[in-house]
């Protein structure tokens, strides 16, 4: 029996390449040797207020570039959180064990609390609810990025205080990931990685931007003073151009060092833009057609949320019996 993979994306911004090189990517390569599940976390998006409208377009968007980018439905379940109830179910659960000092200590929430002039209860839950996710499928690998690592320890805390309390039940997901994806930086902002989140228009590259959007955003990429590349003394913006560069193509270093030494920026850059566009041009392609097909995606969707649901009610009925909740079997 494969083991199982579970990660998920919040449909909330646009998907860029840094999600695509530091996460899709690896989880595209991984569905030969494990049993993948791949979710798109709905319910974690609404911790924050969004416009219904936009929400439910990009659930569907976010499901089409899961598809478009070569993750196989045959294969590889793609879910919607929402239409698997057992993931509500079973967060309310794990929160009734949960220690409400173990996720007021959450960066993530205090960072994000910060910032709110009004704090929901829903984001002070919100890694109660990952997870859930994670535990209800009992998976043994979680591809998450260091951004999430804390919320994943969360997780094992969660799961080994459970197990504790009423036995053995849950599988403890490892921290590590099996492939280490690109880091991508901020193309205005090197120091800061690449996030849906972050405000300006030049800061990331999103899948579906448009050829010249690319360029333009890569032409205008912060560099450093130096007028060509130099691999001893480049700064972060140089650097972080060459890796999504060589995230793309899978060159060795060495032939990324020969290729690059001694280029002028304005001409490393149209390489890097050229490359990315490229590279990107199959991708929104698959995803046209898949948007263009009626009916193919809610059922893509629909075939998920049916070949999952038995595991997850499993876990569920395991978990009211452990607990001694009425249970219908």
């Amino acid at each position: 029996m494969k083991p199982r993979v579970f990660s998920g994306v919040q449909p909330s911004g646009d998907l860029h390449i840094g999600n695509y090189l530091g996460a899709l990517k690896n989880w595209v390569r991984m569905q030969s040797g494990y049993e993948c599940i791949y979710c798109i976390v709905d319910l974690h998006a609404i911790t924050l207020y969004q416009d219904p409208a936009e929400l439910r377009a990009k659930i569907e968007e976010v499901a089409a570039l899961f598809l478009a980018v070569g993750i196989d439905p045959a294969v590889s379940s793609i879910i919607v959180q929402s239409s698997v109830p057992a993931h509500a179910e079973l967060a309310w659960m794990l929160t009734c064990v949960t220690p409400v000092g173990w996720l007021q200590r959450m960066t993530q929430f205090k960072a994000k609390a910060a910032s709110q002039d009004t704090v929901g209860d829903g984001l002070l839950q919100y890694p109660v609810l990952m997870a859930a996710d994670i535990l209800l499928y009992q998976a043994h690998i979680v591809p998450v990025g260091e951004d999430q690592s804390q919320h994943l320890e969360l997780t094992r805390d969660i799961a080994q205080r459970f197990n504790a309390l009423y036995g053995d039940t849950f599988v403890m997901p490892e921290t590590k990931l099996p492939e280490v994806g690109a880091r991508v930086m901020g193309l205005d902002d090197p120091e800061t990685k690449m996030s849906k989140s972050a405000p300006g228009v030049g800061h990331g590259v999103a899948l579906l931007d448009p050829p010249d959007a690319i360029r333009k955003k890569i032409m205008r990429a912060t560099t450093d003073s130096n007028p060509a590349v130099d691999f001893e003394t480049m700064g972060p913006g140089v650097r972080n151009l060459i890796n999504i560069f060589q995230a793309f193509t899978d060159w060795p270093d060495e032939q990324i060092r020969a290729h690059f030494s001694g280029l002028g920026y304005g001409q490393a850059k149209k390489q890097v833009a050229e490359m990315v566009i490229e590279s990107l041009r199959p991708i929104q392609q698959r995803h046209r057609e898949i948007v263009d097909e009626p009916g193919y995606l809610p059922g893509v969707l629909k075939q998920g949320a049916e070949r999952v649901s038995p595991i997850a009610n499993e876990t569920v009925e395991l978990v009211k019996k452990r607990m001694g909740l009425y249970s219908r079997s």
